[in-house]
């Protein structure tokens, strides 16, 4: 998987970590060659904020939620909510209750990145943990 997985906060199982470390891809295209750069969150953000990008490479919310769905169906949940805000430490959260929170900078992120935040916090919704269900399909629907 191309990020690191944290416990996360106090009922937010499963969420993906930040300031620790985030496995990252420096550019889209082979998965192999281009996702070795770890860097923290917040690094990430600044040096982003620098690069002017144009409008159209943000994915709107509408799509982005289209994406989730889509990813949903094929794994056969239905969280009960989908959020989208400024989230500080973590890419994405999954709630106790159905709730999944990502944070609005992944719709910067390449689709890639997006939809392994996507059907990390998707598969939460069936398995709560990180063990080894939960990487074996996460691996079966990501495949490297």
């Amino acid at each position: 998987m191309a990020h690191e997985q944290g416990a996360g906060e106090e009922g937010t199982k499963g969420a993906l970590r930040s300031p620790a470390t985030t496995r990252y891809p420096k550019y889209p295209g082979n998965r192999e060659e281009n996702l070795g750069h770890t860097v923290k969150k917040a690094e990430m953000k600044k040096a982003q904020n620098d690069i002017p990008r144009p409008l159209e490479e943000v994915v709107p919310v509408r799509v982005f939620k289209a994406e989730v769905e889509a990813w949903a169906r094929r794994i056969g949940v239905e969280p009960k909510e989908i959020r989208i805000r400024p989230m500080k430490r973590k890419w994405a959260s999954c709630s106790s209750h159905g709730r999944l929170t990502f944070d609005t900078e992944l719709l910067r992120q390449p689709s890639r990145f997006r939809a392994e935040v996507i059907v990390h916090e998707l598969l939460h919704l069936k398995i709560p943990n990180h063990g080894k269900l939960f990487k074996a399909l996460l691996r079966t629907l990501l495949p490297e």
